[in-house]
């Protein structure tokens, strides 16, 4: 290896930076966030770099450099665009054995600066070797995705009873069990879900009798969105890697579903219109079974779970069974097909409110409240209604919705086969039936759908007279 990764504590050494301007500032930064004291010698001195100084009793010298400022310093930095100024420092350290480094420039380096991921007590160094720092950062914003803020505060709790495990276990190789179930346990979980007391109290209880097996699991409600895995949030990511079985529904895409745990147990549960897979009673069952075997569940759903996704009915049952869960929201289908078919829900010029109905009806009656759908300004989405398009049509029109109000159905949105039509009220259903376009489908309804035409960006439009 080119360099050797080591970390420097610094809390309240003495430190020199050669150099004012905003190289030097940004260094400065991240060396006053390491607690060092620093001292900057330049002819001029950024105002903002000033301010850090004085806010961490930092020492500013007007100036030129010279070698006895060295004296006592832990660290040298140079960063100037003064190369025989930075060459000086570099050699005026090595003849003292004070480590240097000279911004942007490894020939003059006796240490460098890594990318950094911070999240401390856990700090993540990446170099290249000063061979490729673009590189070094792109990596470093790759896991700065994977690695939830939380994981401080985890680590911050851990510091924190140390040293009662290594009174409670004798062996380092039973502290090192005994760490793996905990941070990979219920206590992690309850840290990244924002309860510390809660993770702080179950690692107490756990140190005392001896052991972190959790005989209860917990689910995990999880929105998988709309099917493009890129619109995944990064805890529905985490919690789909760590789960011990996964229960999905039909609209859970391919893409999303090959993102799980490998070696998850992965059931079926999903739902055609007059075909379920797996009875809704049954699903609630096989949450209730698997988490109380001490399983980590996710229950994958297409959309977000908590619109027209059954999510509440699922909870309740996991709640009246004491299963601990969590609820992690995904990109609902209103919100990813309509970004995706270019067709803001709302514009300041065409719509101000929006309204979600779900055209799964029920005993495929039309008992929906229409009379609230004709409200002029307002946009309509509806759910689930490709296959009673003509009776949703046919309600809005006879509650006096004008016929030639603009409509668009988006068919498997944000996926590569996502196609769109747009028509009017009185010509939607003879376009469907032309271009065929298959479910999962949305249907908007409103003057918004007329900024398609210029918005669309991604898919195919089908270009029918209507």
């Amino acid at each position: 290896m080119e360099y050797l990764p080591l970390f420097f504590d610094l809390k309240q050494r003495d430190v020199l930076l050669v150099g004012g301007g905003d190289v030097a500032l940004r260094k400065a930064r991240l060396l006053s966030r390491a607690g060092a004291r620093l001292t900057v010698v330049s002819h001029a001195i950024d105002p903002e770099l000033a301010e850090l100084l004085e806010q961490h009793q930092g020492e500013a010298i007007l100036g030129d450099y010279h070698a006895d400022l060295l004296q006592g310093k832990t660290l040298v930095l140079a960063a100037t665009d003064d190369e025989p100024l930075n060459e000086r420092v570099h050699h005026d350290a090595v003849a003292v054995n004070i480590p240097v480094n000279v911004v942007d420039n490894p020939p003059l380096c006796t240490f460098i600066f890594p990318a950094i991921v911070d999240r401390s007590p856990i700090v993540i160094g990446i170099s290249s070797g000063g061979q490729s720092p673009v590189l070094a950062r792109i990596l470093r914003s790759k896991l700065e995705s994977q690695i939830p803020v939380s994981f401080s505060r985890l680590g911050q709790l851990v510091g924190r009873l140390r040293d009662q495990v290594k009174a409670r276990f004798s062996s380092v190789n039973e502290r090192r069990v005994f760490w793996e179930k905990v941070l990979n346990g219920q206590v992690a979980e309850k840290v990244f879900a924002g309860r510390d007391a809660e993770a702080e109290a179950l690692l107490l209880e756990q140190i005392k009798e001896g052991s972190a097996e959790n005989h209860t699991g917990e689910v995990y409600l999880v929105g998988a969105g709309p099917g493009d895995p890129d619109l995944l949030t990064f805890k529905a990511l985490r919690l789909m890697q760590q789960a011990d079985v996964v229960l999905y529904d039909r609209l859970v895409s391919d893409e999303v579903l090959e993102l799980c745990r490998r070696d998850a147990d992965m059931i079926y549960v999903g739902k055609k219109r007059d075909n379920h897979a797996v009875p809704q009673h049954d699903i609630n069952q096989l949450l209730i079974d698997h988490a109380k075997a001490g399983r980590r569940v996710v229950r994958l759903k297409g959309g977000d779970p908590f619109i027209f996704g059954r999510g509440g009915e699922e909870l309740e049952q996991l709640k009246a069974a004491g299963i601990p869960f969590q609820v992690v929201p995904g990109i609902t289908a209103a919100s990813a097909c309509s970004t995706y078919g270019g067709i803001p829900l709302t514009h300041r010029n065409y719509a101000q409110s929006v309204k979600f109905v779900t055209g799964q009806l029920k005993n495929r009656t039309t008992d929906l409240n229409f009379a609230e759908m004709i409200t002029p300004n307002q946009t309509i989405v509806f759910y689930m209604g490709l296959h009673t398009l003509e009776l949703l049509v046919q309600g809005l029109i006879q509650h006096g919705k004008p016929a030639n109000t603009l409509i668009a159905i988006v068919s498997q949105g944000t996926s590569t086969e996502q196609r769109v039509i747009t028509g009017t009220l009185d010509t939607i259903v003879e376009l469907q039936h032309q271009a065929q376009l298959e479910a999962p489908a949305i249907i908007i309804v409103g003057e918004v759908v007329a900024l398609h035409s210029q918005l669309s960006w991604f898919g195919s439009t089908d270009l029918l007279a209507g």
